[in-house]
């Protein structure tokens, strides 16, 4: 790929996030739902007209994973309130950890026995896809959620959901991996579990060094513009230097973007750094909703269609027992609780996006039920963002929500 046509499809990636905003405001539909189409239509026009839009199952993942996770998540823990963030952290790491593990075991008993294929969907089948189904991407209803006066800490609880969800969906994902890859070897459970805490807590040391050494390095220079470089290269040097020590790349960039952040917030650049990442992750969200939708095929949805509708019940009643059975539970040691109303938001804002898709298209074709899986991630993800995301607004056009406080 030359550097002309990379620049001209940036470019062209943009026009299009820029036309769906208003098509999104004419419509009604969540932003990233619009983008999701456009970027599909798109996609459809350039393969009828003979071009070819050059993105491909193979180096999709590799896309995401290395161009735009490392801005998405060092962006988000730039940015999201620390104070807020210590006050809810025990309802955070609840949805991010517990939440999610019950999430995907629950997800994979019911895809088990829904589509009782024991052969051709096996429970490391069932286990992979769940906790590709785990890994949740709500800034689909943040914008609905300005209308809302609990917003604020219902964003923070979704965002720091997110998060952290992310990272320890895709750490957990490596090690069913693992499983599935070695059911022909003779690698043992313990070997498989030591793996996964080295791979986890490997992450984070290197994170948390690395930041550490970062926003020190930001109070020596005391430049102005240094801040924002210095970000950016602890973004993409975290996550590139911790794959390279085969350890996670995604908790590294997290534990670096919350230090470095923490140790910097009080200095001059910091304002300016959060609005530069603002502008950053707004602009690679926007592109990576684009790309979703242009890897998108029909012919999955034709083919696996009773799979993606076990799947989507499985989603919906996994994240309810999570959110109403586990956080419930959860609010009743909280000094400020979230009530019923809040948890059904929260329920319904618990979509899938770019990560999902990633992890699915990552799957090697020599596992027999690669393409049911992938199917299935492609279904929840069209029905998260287009059914689920507009619910959200007609949750809070039907009930009046009374502020939530922190």
């Amino acid at each position: 790929m030359t550097i002309e046509y990379t620049v001209a499809a940036f470019v062209i990636l943009l026009v299009l996030a820029t036309v769906s905003w208003p098509l999104s405001r004419a419509t009604r539909m969540p932003y990233a739902s619009m983008l999701v189409m456009v970027g599909f239509i798109a996609s459809e026009l350039v393969v009828f007209a003979g071009y070819d839009t050059g993105i491909r199952a193979d180096n999709y993942q590799s896309l995401v994973f290395n161009v735009f996770i490392p801005v998405l998540v060092f962006g988000a823990a730039f940015n999201i309130e620390k104070s807020a963030l210590r006050e809810n952290l025990p309802s955070i790491i609840f949805l991010a950890v517990a939440g999610m593990l019950l999430t995907c075991f629950l997800t994979a008993v019911v895809l088990y026995y829904g589509i009782a294929h024991d052969s051709g969907f096996p429970w490391i089948a069932a286990l992979l896809t769940g906790a590709i189904l785990a890994a949740t991407e709500p800034s689909a209803v943040f914008t609905s959620f300005k209308k809302l006066q609990a917003g604020a800490r219902l964003k923070l609880l979704l965002e720091g959901e997110s998060l952290f969800n992310d990272a320890t969906v895709i750490v957990l994902f490596g090690l069913f991996m693992a499983i599935a890859l070695a059911e022909n070897e003779s690698r043992s459970t313990a070997s498989l579990l030591y793996e996964f805490s080295k791979v986890f807590c490997g992450g984070i040391v290197l994170g948390g060094c690395l930041g550490y050494v970062a926003a020190k390095m930001n109070a020596w220079l005391k430049t102005e513009g240094v801040a924002g470089m210095l970000s950016v290269l602890l973004a993409y040097g975290a996550y590139q230097l911790a794959e390279m020590l085969q350890v996670s790349g995604v908790m590294a960039t997290l534990l670096a973007g919350l230090i470095f952040s923490a140790m910097s917030q009080r200095t001059t650049e910091h304002k300016a750094s959060q609005h530069f990442w603002n502008t950053l992750v707004q602009i690679c969200s926007a592109i990576v909703f684009i790309i979703v939708g242009a890897v998108i095929t029909l012919e999955m949805f034709e083919q696996r269609w009773l799979a993606m509708l076990i799947a989507i019940l499985a989603v919906l009643l996994a994240r309810a027992v999570a959110i109403y059975g586990g956080l419930g539970l959860l609010s009743l040691f909280l000094k400020a609780p979230i009530g019923f109303e809040h948890q059904t938001l929260m329920v319904w804002a618990g979509l899938r996006g770019a990560v999902t898709l990633a992890l699915a298209l990552s799957l090697p074709t020599t596992l027999d039920y690669w393409w049911t899986i992938q199917s299935i991630a492609f279904g929840v993800v069209v029905f998260t963002l287009f059914i689920q995301a507009p619910a959200i607004r007609w949750l809070l056009c039907w009930r009046r929500f009374e502020r939530l406080e922190k």
